[in-house]
């Protein structure tokens, strides 16, 4: 496994964009061709297509958010690549989830996240992470990656190389793990809405929570996600779980001061749930989170070692929270945990572990 890069940016978002795409060419172009035979092999899109599609995805995108288009362009020229590649790249789960007819690949296997109330933990810190599952030729594709706007708007962020956001946080406080939903409204057909990476960004370009739900809710959008969001600033905490889906809006607040979500809606949204033609272990895997969490949070005595062991969990093994490949998957639908993230939104820290987390150390960057 290589070595994960953490690459510095500052200034505009052309300036931070050009810093990124300089610095991470090997492995944005390594990426875009990993999903160019992800998209032919699953989608049957040929270069052409994912182009034109991406075609698509830049305009919305610099309709609702400029910036980060701005960005995205400049990631594009240093980089060397076709900046259509980069936004179909983007929206590689809007691109599979169109062939799929609703069924994004990995959407049942992909991801747990967990949130904690600083009223319910040891330092009285909002505490958040997840384990994000993938397939395994993905790992060596990301970066760490903090930029700097000219405004002091600071991002620290784990993505894959080419995406300007995943798993994260800011110098506001705010912060937001992602889990991957499916539902019959996924897909271009119907219209390109704005990429699913570029709303974790604008989610993070936010300086307040309210603002990070205005920028991810009011978009249009062309695929499921769901959003476990929250803030820590000197007027307090907050923690809240925002199922997204084209159309529609769900939102789920926490319960004895804890807040976890996998890959399946648990808001009643009027669609229908691609979990329940896949079936899987999204199904237990919040609740049993949740449990692991219960008796600290009703202690008030929650710290990261005990968000580590959630996220280090092997119930269900290979299917578990700390989720390994299981041999009898398909090659192309094989997941595990391919990186586990930790985030400490008072002290405005992230934590990452290699995945599995069962087998690596969690290591600190201050933002």
């Amino acid at each position: 496994m290589d070595p994960l890069p953490l690459i510095t940016a500052s200034g505009t978002p052309e300036e931070c964009g050009a810093t990124y795409g300089a610095a991470a060419a090997d492995r944005i172009r390594a990426n875009l061709d990993a999903y160019a035979r992800r998209f032919f092999d699953q989608a049957g899109l040929d270069e052409a297509a994912v182009r034109a599609a991406g075609g698509r995805l830049s305009g919305v995108t610099r309709e609702y958010e400029p910036r980060i288009a701005q960005m995205l362009d400049a990631m594009a020229e240093a980089a060397g690549v076709h900046p259509n590649q980069v936004y179909a790249l983007n929206a590689r789960t809007e691109l599979l989830a169109t062939a799929r007819m609703g069924q994004p690949e990995g959407a049942e296997g992909g991801c747990t996240a967990a949130g904690v109330l600083g009223s319910h933990t040891a330092e009285g810190h909002l505490l958040l992470g997840q384990n994000w599952d993938w397939h395994p030729d993905q790992r060596d594709m990301m970066v760490l990656l903090r930029t700097t706007d000219e405004r002091g708007h600071t991002v620290l962020t784990l993505t894959e190389a080419g995406m300007l956001a995943k798993t994260g946080l800011n110098s506001a406080g705010v912060g937001v793990c992602v889990n991957m939903l499916g539902c019959e409204r996924d897909g271009l057909a119907v219209r390109a809405g704005v990429p699913y990476h570029v709303l974790l960004r604008a989610a993070l370009e936010a300086d307040s929570l309210g603002a990070a739900l205005r920028a991810t809710m009011r978009p249009p959008r062309s695929a499921s996600i769901n959003l476990l969001l929250g803030q820590a600033d000197r007027h307090g905490q907050e923690l809240i779980d925002l199922e997204l889906v084209p159309g529609d809006a769900g939102w789920l607040h926490p319960v004895g001061g804890v807040l976890t979500h996998a890959n399946h809606l648990e808001t009643p949204l009027p669609v229908h749930d691609a979990i329940k033609a896949t079936g899987g272990s999204s199904l237990f895997r919040a609740a049993r989170a949740r449990r692991l969490l219960a008796e600290a949070a009703a202690e008030r005595t929650v710290t990261a070692d005990h968000l580590i062991a959630v996220f280090r969990d092997h119930a269900g093994r290979p299917m578990s929270i700390c989720r390994h490949v299981d041999e009898r998957d398909a090659p192309l639908e094989r997941a595990e945990t391919l990186y586990s993230v930790l985030l400490d939104l008072d002290a405005r820290r992230l934590a990452v572990a290699a995945g599995p987390p069962c087998g690596h150390d969690y290591t600190w960057l201050d933002l």
